[in-house]
C-alpha cells in the first residue's frame, strides 16, 4: 500500500505538524473500521501492517505514548491485533487496561453480570447471524452478520428489555450493542491515559458512535479524526483504515524529525556573526540557524538550531534544494580574513552574511549578499520568542514587514518578489532570485525599527563593519605559533563582548548539549565574572586593553548595586542584572534532540567563591600592560580582598558549578590565595596601601591549600578536601604559583589528572557522579591547563602534541566549543566558547615563547 501523505487535506496535514510538536504526545485510536478494516468475520479483522508500524515507531519515540481504545474484550483485542508491548491495549470501551483490569466487580455486580448473560442468550437463541461476546464486566450483542430485519428485532428487544436493567451501561456501536455492569466510556479511557502519561496533546482516530465519547473530550491542541461516514465532533475526517495507515506514518515521520532534529549541522561547523551589540550562527550551508533579539540572550527569533526549520530560519541556497535536502552543497565557507564577515561558496553563488555596525542600541541589522549567476532560493522564516508567537507577513514594496511580535522587524528587499504560505501558525515567505555577474542582490533584516526605507549604500555599510575589525586586529601582537587559528580566537572573544555594556557572554548559545541526547544543555549567553575576567585577560596579553577596561566598569555598576562585595553572584545578565528564574522551552525539541532547551542558568544562585580572584589577576594584568592601576580598579582590587578575608573558609559549589551539596574545593582556595597575593604585588608594585591583613591571610589560606588539599593516597591535590577524586582545575595549585612547579607534589598531580582524566585528544573536568544523569566530553580549556603544566615540568612534546590536537578539533572556520567527545570524534556543548579560545590563546603564547 503507497502511504502518501499528500492525499491528505492540506490543514489537517499542518495539524499534525503542530502536534507533532508537543512536549508529551498521546496517540490513540480504535481498531475495528480503523486500524482493521471491518470485515463480515469480527474473528478475521486483522490491523495494517502499515498502521502496526507506525504505531510501533511512534511508541519507541521518547516522550510519545501509542494506545489502542477498542469495544472489545482486552483478551481479544490483544490476540487479534498482535500489537507490541510498547502499545497501550484498552478494551471494553475503557473498563479493561492492559496494565490490570481497573475495576474489581463487587458480589453484585457480578451477579448482575451472570444474569445479563442469561437474558441476552434467551434473547439471541435461535436468531441466525447473531453472536453473543462474553466479556470480564460485560457482554455484547452483534449483529453485523445477520438479516436486517433480524437484526433490527433482536436490537429492539435488547433496548427495551436487559439495557433498561438497573445498574447496567449501554454503549450502542456500528451494529452491536454492549451492556456493561460498570461504567464504559472510551472518553474516560483516554482521560485516564492522558493523566497517566502526562501528555501535553493527544490524537484520537475512530470510526464508530462509541468513539464520540472521546472526541468529545479533546480540546486545546488536542486532534480529532474521524474515519468515515457519519455525523461527528471530530474537526477532521478521513476515508478509511488505508488513510488511518497513512495519518500515522505522516505523524511518526514529523514527530521524529522534531524530536532528534533534522540533519543537525556538527556543531564545529557552525559559524558565527558579531557586531559586539548581538551574534547570529551560520550552517555551512549559509542557513542562518540562530539569532536572538534585541540582545544575545534574549528570546531567540531564528532558533532553528534547537528546533530545526519550525522554530525559524533564513536560508539561501541554488535553486533546487529544499529545506530537507539542502542540495547541493557549498564548495565552502570562510570568514573574510581579520573580520567578522562570512562567505559561503557554490559553483555559482556567493552568500556573504555580516551584521551591520553603525546602527542605533536597539537595532539589529544583519545583511545578506546573493551574487553570482545562477538561479537561487530564499526562505524567510521568523520566528519570535522561540516560535511561540504567531507570525504574519506582508509584502510591500520594500521587503517584507514581520507582523505579531513585540519587536518591530523588518526584511528590506527592495524588487524581490515573495510567495507568503501558512503552515496553520505561521506564514514564512519564499522567493526564488535570478542572479546575473555584476548585479548582487542585498537583503536586510533590520530588528528592532519598522523603516523599510533605502540604507547606505552596501558597500559602504560592509567596509564599515570590516574595517572595524581589521582596523582593531592591527593593533595586537599575536604569536607564532598558530598565528591565524589566534587571530580567529581573538576575534571570537571580543565578538562575545558587549560594547555597549562592558559584559562579556561565556559562550553564544544556549542549550546545545554536553551528551548529544541528554539533558547537561546550559544557557551560557551570560556573563560570569570568571568567564569575563579570564576572556579580557587573553585579550590584554594579546594588546587590546578596552575590553578588560569596560568589564571592569561594568563590574563596579555591579557592586554598586551589592551591601556587599561578598554577595557578588557568579554571572549576572550583559546589563548586569540578576537572573530571572532558569525556564524550559518545551516547544523545543533540542539540538539533535536533546533537552530540555534552557533559558537562564541556575548557577546564578550558587556559592562560587572562585570568581573573585580572575578579577584581581585581570586587573594585575591590565596594570602591567598600561603600567598603571586606575583607582577604580584598586577599588576592585580592595572589594575582591574583603569579600575573600569574609568569606574564604566556606564550602562552595566550585568552578564547574555542580548542582550538589557545597565542597571545600581547591581550586576555589587556590583563587581566594590568587586574590590576596596579587592584591599584596599589586599594591606594591604600584604605590598602593595594602590593608596589613591581606598578607598574613594569603599565607594561612595557603598552608589550608597543602595541608588539607594534597591527599597522600592518591599523591595528587585532589578536587576537594572532602574527598580523593580528581578534578583538572586542581592543576592551578601550581599554575598559580601557590606552589612552585618544581615540587614533586605539582608533578605527581599532572601525573595523576593525565592519567585519569586525559583521553586521547581531550582532558575531562572530572571523573566522579555529579549527581546529573547521562556523561559529557572533555573541556578544551581543562587540556590547555594540561598543556600549561606540561611546560612547567619540562615535558614539552607532550605540550606540543596535545596543542596540535586541540587544534585539529576546530572547525573549517577556525571555532571551538567548550568540550569534544574523542570517541565519536565530534564537538559538544556551547559554541562558540570563551574557554576554549582564551585557552588556546594562552598555549599559543607559552608554546611561542
Amino acid at each position: 500500500m503507497a502511504l502518501t501523505a499528500e492525499a491528505l487535506p492540506a490543514e489537517l496535514r499542518r495539524e499534525i505538524v503542530q502536534l507533532a510538536r508537543t512536549p508529551r504526545l498521546l496517540v490513540a485510536c480504535d481498531y475495528d473500521g480503523t486500524l482493521a478494516p471491518i470485515v463480515a468475520d469480527p474473528t478475521q479483522a486483522k490491523p495494517l501492517p502499515e498502521s502496526v508500524h507506525a504505531l510501533r515507531s511512534l511508541a519507541a519515540l521518547p516522550a510519545t505514548t501509542t494506545a489502542v481504545i477498542s469495544g472489545r474484550a482486552l483478551r481479544d483485542l490483544a490476540t487479534l491485533s498482535r500489537l507490541p508491548a510498547e502499545v497501550y491495549l484498552v478494551g471494553s470501551h475503557g473498563s479493561e487496561f492492559d496494565v490490570g483490569f481497573v475495576h474489581e466487580l463487587q458480589p453484585e455486580a457480578t451477579q448482575l453480570r451472570t444474569e445479563l448473560q442469561i437474558g441476552l442468550q434467551d434473547i439471541v437463541r435461535g436468531k441466525d447471524g447473531v453472536t453473543l461476546e462474553a466479556k470480564p464486566a460485560s457482554v455484547a450483542v452483534h449483529v453485523r452478520r445477520a438479516e436486517p430485519d433480524v437484526a433490527g428485532e433482536v436490537l429492539e428487544t435488547v433496548r427495551t428489555g436487559p439495557a433498561q436493567w438497573e445498574g447496567v451501561q449501554v454503549t450502542e456501536g456500528k451494529e452491536v450493542i454492549e451492556l456493561a455492569v460498570v461504567q464504559t466510556d472510551k472518553g474516560n479511557a483516554l482521560d485516564t491515559l492522558r493523566h497517566q502519561v502526562g501528555a501535553t496533546a493527544a490524537v484520537f482516530l475512530g470510526d464508530d458512535v462509541t468513539d464520540e465519547k472521546a472526541f468529545a473530550r479533546l480540546h486545546g491542541p488536542d486532534l480529532g479524526i474521524k474515519v468515515g461516514d457519519g455525523d461527528t465532533l471530530a474537526r477532521y475526517r478521513i476515508g478509511d483504515a488505508a488513510d488511518v495507515a497513512t495519518v500515522l506514518a505522516f505523524l511518526m515521520e514529523e514527530r521524529r524529525t522534531w524530536l532528534y532534529g533534522e540533519q543537525a549541522p556538527p556543531i564545529e561547523r557552525l559559524t558565527m556573526l558579531s557586531n559586539e551589540r548581538t551574534v547570529a550562527l551560520l550552517t555551512p550551508d549559509a542557513r542562518l540557524t540562530w539569532m536572538c533579539h534585541p540582545g544575545p540572550d534574549s528570546a531567540a527569533v531564528f532558533a532553528d538550531l534547537l528546533g530545526g526549520p519550525g522554530a525559524g530560519h533564513f536560508s539561501i541556497r541554488p535553486h533546487g534544494g529544499n529545506g530537507t535536502q539542502r542540495s547541493p552543497l557549498p564548495l565552502g565557507q570562510r570568514y573574510v580574513p581579520n573580520t567578522m564577515t562570512v562567505e559561503t561558496r557554490w559553483s555559482r553563488l556567493l552568500v556573504t552574511d555580516y551584521l551591520a555596525h553603525g546602527t542605533d542600541s536597539h537595532r539589529t541589522d544583519l545583511i545578506r549578499v546573493i551574487s553570482g549567476s545562477t538561479t537561487a532560493d530564499v526562505e524567510f522564516a521568523p520566528r519570535p520568542e522561540f516560535g511561540q508567537v504567531p507570525v504574519r507577513l506582508t509584502a510591500e514594496a520594500g521587503g517584507l514587514r514581520v507582523q505579531g511580535t513585540s519587536e518591530p522587524m523588518v526584511l528590506y528587499s527592495p524588487g524581490v518578489q515573495w510567495e507568503i504560505t501558512s503552515d496553520g501558525m505561521h506564514e514564512s515567505a519564499h522567493a526564488v532570485l535570478e542572479l546575473t555577474d555584476g548585479d548582487p542582490v542585498v537583503l536586510e533584516l533590520r530588528c528592532g525599527t519598522d523603516d523599510l526605507s533605502p540604507a547606505r549604500p552596501e558597500p559602504e555599510r560592509r567596509d564599515e563593519a570590516d574595517r572595524y575589525w581589521s582596523d582593531w586586529m592591527k593593533t595586537l601582537s599575536l604569536p607564532e605559533v598558530e598565528r591565524d587559528l589566534v587571530a580567529r580566537s581573538a576575534l571570537t572573544l571580543r565578538g562575545l563582548c558587549n560594547t555597549d555594556t562592558g559584559g562579556i557572554m561565556a559562550a553564544a548559545t544556549t542549550s546545545l548539549p554536553e551528551e548529544i541526547g541528554g539533558v547537561r544543555n546550559w544557557d551560557y549567553r551570560y556573563c560570569w565574572l570568571r568567564d569575563g575576567a579570564m576572556t579580557a585577560q587573553a585579550l590584554v596579553t594579546l594588546g587590546s586593553t578596552e575590553e578588560a577596561e569596560a568589564f571592569l566598569d561594568w563590574l563596579h555598576r555591579v557592586l554598586e548595586t551589592l551591601p556587599g562585595p561578598e554577595r557578588l553572584h557568579p554571572l549576572y545578565t550583559l546589563q548586569g542584572t540578576g537572573l530571572g528564574p532558569e525556564a524550559v522551552i518545551d516547544s523545543l525539541p533540542g539540538y539533535a534532540g536533546s533537552r530540555p532547551v534552557r533559558v537562564g542558568n541556575l548557577a546564578d544562585q550558587q556559592v562560587q567563591l572562585d570568581v573573585f580572584g580572575p578579577v584581581v589577576e585581570l586587573i594585575a594584568h591590565l596594570a602591567q600592560a598600561t603600567g598603571r592601576i586606575r583607582d577604580v580598579d584598586w577599588e576592585l582590587v580592595t572589594a575582591m580582598a574583603t569579600a575573600v578575608s569574609q568569606r574564604w573558609f566556606e564550602p562552595d559549589h566550585g568552578i564547574w558549578e555542580e548542582r550538589d551539596v557545597p565542597r571545600h574545593h581547591v581550586y576555589s582556595k587556590v583563587m581566594c590565595w590568587v586574590t590576596l597575593d596579587r592584591a599584596v604585588k599589586l599594591a606594591a608594585a604600584y604605590d598602593r596601601e595594602a590593608d596589613p591583613s591581606w598578607a598574613p591571610l594569603r599565607d594561612q589560606i595557603a598552608q589550608d591549600v597543602v595541608k588539607n588539599g594534597w591527599h597522600p593516597d592518591v599523591q595528587a591535590f585532589t578536587t576537594a578536601y572532602e574527598g580523593s577524586d580528581l578534578d583538572a582545575a586542581s592543576l592551578h595549585v601550581g599554575l598559580s604559583g601557590l606552589i612552585d612547579p618544581a615540587d614533586e607534589r605539582f608533578q605527581a598531580t599532572v601525573t595523576a589528572i593525565e592519567a585519569e582524566l586525559r583521553s586521547g585528544s581531550t582532558v575531562y573536568r572530572y571523573r566522579r557522579d555529579d549527581g546529573l544523569p547521562g556523561d559529557e566530553g572533555g573541556f578544551h580549556l581543562c587540556a590547555a591547563w594540561l598543556i600549561e603544566a606540561y611546560l612547567l615540568i619540562g615535558r614539552r612534546t607532550e605540550a606540543e602534541e596535545l596543542f596540535q590536537q586541540i587544534v585539529d578539533t576546530a572547525g573549517p572556520t577556525g571555532l571551538l566549543s567548550e568540550e569534544y567527545d574523542p570517541i565519536a570524534e565530534r564537538s559538544l556543548g556551547n559554541h562558540p566558547q570563551a574557554y576554549s579560545h582564551l585557552g588556546l590563546i594562552r598555549c599559543a603564547q607559552l608554546l611561542s615563547a
